[in-house]
């Protein structure tokens, strides 16, 4: 498995959040991570690349234990994420947020460069000098995505990767992502939206009140509307 989590407990403070989250994805996988506003999928994230502290429990990627490392070694190994809120430099142009992020290649992983990323996001390509701050939302949603592949991870954490962007920047996004699929990149996509799910996922879990309480195929999901309508409904 490219990143396994078993057992883990994550408390904001003395609030404990997250009950003994487990799941796993598979070398090249989409995996959603599905939920109502609240639920728990940010916090997940977060504990996986160590942002929150976790009381208990295991993390696992590429065979490594990254349970109790900090977030920069972790990154390191070449797991990505990409957190809900779009962090770019707004000073900077769009060029050189991507060098911000820029890391040597690694071993097994998709080798990103410029001109490839401007290929999967062309918006980019046409701004490259822009400030991200005279960009639209949808399109410095792309730029962090964009910035996070400059370090050639072999799997992304995306965080509401969807959310607030118009249909026709969506799409862009869907198409986004099952390239990077196809490159080779491993992918955990945190959404409420079950329609992008849909489009982008092999399989998906569903986190309600910081517990895992659903986990199979797309098709399993779908043929499961008593578990859609209690977890996923609004």
């Amino acid at each position: 498995m490219k990143l396994t989590v078993e057992g883990l407990n994550s408390h904001y403070g003395p609030a404990h959040i997250l009950f003994d989250i487990g799941f796993e994805v598979g070398e090249g996988e989409v995996v959603a991570l599905l939920g109502r506003n609240g639920a728990g999928k940010s916090t997940t994230f977060r504990s996986i690349v160590g942002l929150v502290a976790q009381r208990s429990g295991r993390i696992m990627f590429e065979g490594k234990d990254v349970s109790l490392r900090p977030t920069h070694e972790i990154v390191r190994e070449g797991l990505g994420y990409v957190p809900e809120e779009r962090r770019i430099f707004t000073d900077l142009t769009v060029e050189e947020n991507l060098e911000v992020g820029r890391q040597p290649k690694r071993p097994n992983a998709p080798y990103w460069t410029r001109e490839k990323l401007f290929a999967l996001f062309p918006n980019l390509g046409e701004m490259k000098n822009r400030p991200g701050g005279r960009m639209s939302g949808g399109e410095q949603q792309m730029l962090t995505i964009a910035r996070t592949l400059m370090g050639n991870p072999s799997l992304v954490l995306l965080d509401e990767p969807s959310e607030g962007l118009s249909p026709k920047i969506v799409e862009q996004m869907v198409d986004a992502i099952l390239t990077m699929k196809k490159e080779g990149v491993s992918i955990v996509v945190s959404e409420q939206n079950l329609h992008f799910a849909r489009l982008i996922s092999d399989r998906a879990y569903i986190i309600e009140r910081g517990r895992i309480c659903f986990g199979g195929t797309m098709a399993e999901l779908d043929a499961r509307p008593d578990i859609r309508d209690a977890h996923l409904s609004l």
